[in-house]
């Protein structure tokens, strides 16, 4: 380790920043939060309006009783040698010094902070690679749910109370390892302080009571792991039990802690293995058991995912459960091939639909899809009769006709038509992966924007 971010608390301290411009501004809105003094000699500079109340600045240059009482200095001076004194001036009155831009010569660097106000993580490359710490932030920053500062904040709340109650060090470890991987995570997380804030009494007074469980159910996308939300890469972090699709990508999937047992249960085309009522009394089952599950959907939960009838089930049995939305297919499909779903001019409405109904039930009706845009999900095998019963409802035969299969990911290939030729075109494109049909006139939006060049490579990459 050749640096160490030390974690020093800033209640009582006092921060000096001296020297004007951009720089200077940048290490004082560092510290804007936090409870710490703050004093910026800027010399003939002028302090920003948001500053104003919050820093105490003056026009005068810095003197060294200025550095008196000060924990961290940032000198921004511009001119050398009154960097150097003024560095002499803030270790002779005991404070670590930064002088920005030169790390060699501080005491410290500064590093790239992502900040929940109780939450804090510092990257630090020790003045080597700024912009790698910056690009570290960003990354970290996604993965840190907004509002983890306020669960840290219930804990330093409630910290010395669980001392009282429980004695032993033991105890104490695994009753914070309970409360805060439980139901106070989940309420504080979401914005419910007042409930996170009962659940880790009730858990603080039940020390012995079975660990509640709870089911999320979670929207995956249409495949490529980037287009999940942060909440659903983060509840793949922390589930115990997965219960998947076939259609969740195995990108999305490996985004899940090692330890946690996946439990596939997808369903193929005309073959149910594990049917719709098993799916339902596993998610209750292993909720019974004080874990934290993820029913993981391909795109959508409450898009063509029965979503619907898994909360009612798992509602009906008193189990918690949450819903995360994801990227439907419709959605994903149209924005890779750039088909705009509604256009002024071109679509004011767009109707999803289903190909296929209930088995043993009666044919999906389309006529809600004879004008705007439709998008059509698991219709593959059904693109005859959708072809021939909108065309007896009056669409026209030369409506445009995008088929967009595996959205998202790297064999994603979309094939242009009309409705006049969509049955034959799926049959001579050999088309058998999850598709989406799109119809209507902003279809030829994305037509025109379409690399011809590049599709006709891809289909003959299917085709082999």
């Amino acid at each position: 380790m050749q640096t160490f971010p030390a974690a020093l608390p800033l209640a009582g301290k006092t921060i000096v920043v001296t020297g004007a411009g951009p720089m200077a501004e940048a290490k004082l809105r560092l510290f804007l939060t936090s409870p710490a003094r703050l004093k910026w000699l800027a010399g003939d500079g002028v302090s920003p309006p948001g500053f104003a109340g919050r820093v105490e600045s003056r026009p005068q240059a810095a003197q060294a009783t200025d550095f008196a009482g000060a924990a961290l200095v940032f000198i921004a001076e511009a001119d050398p040698s009154a960097r150097r004194q003024q560095a002499r001036w803030a270790r002779d009155a005991g404070a670590l010094v930064n002088l920005v831009d030169e790390p060699a010569g501080s005491d410290f660097q500064t590093p790239a902070l992502v900040d929940r106000d109780e939450v804090v993580v510092a990257i630090a490359t020790g003045g080597a690679a700024p912009v790698l710490s910056v690009d570290l932030r960003g990354a970290i920053e996604r993965l840190l749910p907004p509002r983890i500062g306020r669960l840290a904040a219930l804990a330093r709340e409630m910290r010395s109370t669980v001392k009282r109650v429980l004695g032993d060090f033991e105890a104490r470890r695994a009753f914070w390892e309970r409360v805060l991987r439980g139901p106070a995570r989940d309420l504080a997380l979401a914005g419910d302080q007042e409930g996170a804030r009962r659940a880790f009494l009730d858990t603080l007074n039940r020390p012995e009571a079975p660990q509640e469980g709870v089911v999320h159910l979670v929207g995956a996308g249409p495949g490529d792991p980037e287009l999940l939300t942060l909440r659903a890469a983060r509840l793949l972090r922390e589930a115990d039990v997965i219960i998947h699709d076939r259609l969740v990508s195995s990108e999305v999937l490996d985004l899940a802690r090692r330890d946690a047992r996946r439990i596939d249960v997808g369903k193929e085309r005309n073959h149910h293995p594990v049917p719709q009522e098993t799916i339902e009394a596993l998610l209750v089952e292993e909720a019974q058991k004080g874990q934290r599950v993820v029913r993981l959907k391909g795109g959508d939960p409450y898009i063509f995912g029965r979503g619907g009838e898994e909360v009612a089930a798992l509602r009906a049995a008193g189990i918690r459960v949450e819903v995360t939305p994801g990227i439907s297919a419709a959605l994903a499909a149209a924005a890779s091939s750039q088909i705009p779903l509604t256009h002024r001019g071109l679509a004011s409405s767009v109707t999803l639909a289903s190909g296929v109904g209930r088995r043993g039930g009666p044919t999906p009706e389309l006529r809600a899809l004879i004008e705007g845009t439709g998008a059509l999900y698991m219709s593959v095998d059904a693109a005859p009769r959708i072809q021939s019963q909108l065309l007896a409802l009056g669409r026209a035969g030369a409506t445009p006709v995008a088929v967009v299969e595996h959205a998202s990911q790297d064999q994603e290939r979309t094939i242009y038509c009309t409705l006049a030729t969509l049955a034959s075109t799926v049959d001579s494109e050999a088309i058998t992966g999850p598709a989406m049909i799109f119809l209507g006139e902003a279809v030829t939006l994305g037509a025109a924007y379409a690399p011809a060049p590049e599709r006709a490579p891809q289909r003959e990459a299917q085709r082999a």
